[in-house]
């Protein structure tokens, strides 16, 4: 099925990250006519550019985005770090946009999920199974390369956007996340983008 006979006459609300899949998804709600409402989930996981990307795509296309606060590092079994961190995390995070996407009156909740991302080892994509975010681009059978392209003929800013992950991923598995070295990571990271380097990742090690 193609996006927009997918997404023609829906209306839901989406997790919005800024990132080139959310972008893309966006994009083809607000032109298929879709009533569509994008939320950012802002934490210490996020980098400030995130919310920067996605507030100025949102105002590109005209929406209104809505940010929810969330305390990640708050839930003991996100803070350990274990293999199981993703779940949890994205089990609070979208439980919060549920709960404030039903205050606004949508059902149903949409993800930036593509045909490319393997759900097979993912135990965040377990979480999305388990709360019934839909993701249109995997259904619609839609790869990263498919998004880009289609990202560059919607003029979109983000298509060429390298893939960011969660600043969580930076410390090892076991490690017990911190917010001090979560923002570290971020100024490292920062501080490497301001010299022109890209698509790049500050491991913490010890």
């Amino acid at each position: 099925m193609k996006l927009e006979e997918f997404l023609r006459g829906r209306a839901a609300a989406l997790a919005f990250s800024g990132g080139t899949d959310s972008a893309l998804l966006l994009a083809a709600a607000v032109k298929a006519g879709c009533r569509v409402q994008p939320y950012f989930v802002h934490s210490a996981f996020q980098p400030a550019f995130e919310l920067e990307d996605a507030q100025r795509l949102c105002a590109q296309l005209g929406v209104e985005l809505r940010v929810l606060e969330a305390k990640p590092l708050e839930d003991e079994q996100v803070r350990a770090n274990g293999p199981q961190r993703c779940y949890y995390c994205k089990r609070m995070i979208f439980s919060a946009l549920a709960s404030a996407a039903a205050a606004d009156g949508f059902s149903e909740i949409w993800d930036g999920t593509n045909a490319s991302d393997d759900a097979a080892d993912r135990p965040g994509m377990r979480a999305l199974a388990e709360l019934k975010v839909v993701s249109p681009l995997r259904l619609c059978g839609l790869t990263k390369t498919d998004v880009r392209r289609m990202s560059r003929e919607l003029g979109l800013f983000t298509a060429a956007k390298p893939a960011y992950a969660c600043l969580a991923t930076r410390v090892p598995t076991g490690t017990a996340l911190e917010a001090v070295t979560l923002r570290r990571v971020e100024q490292a990271e920062g501080a490497l983008m301001a010299m022109g380097f890209s698509d790049l990742r500050v491991r913490v090690l010890g």
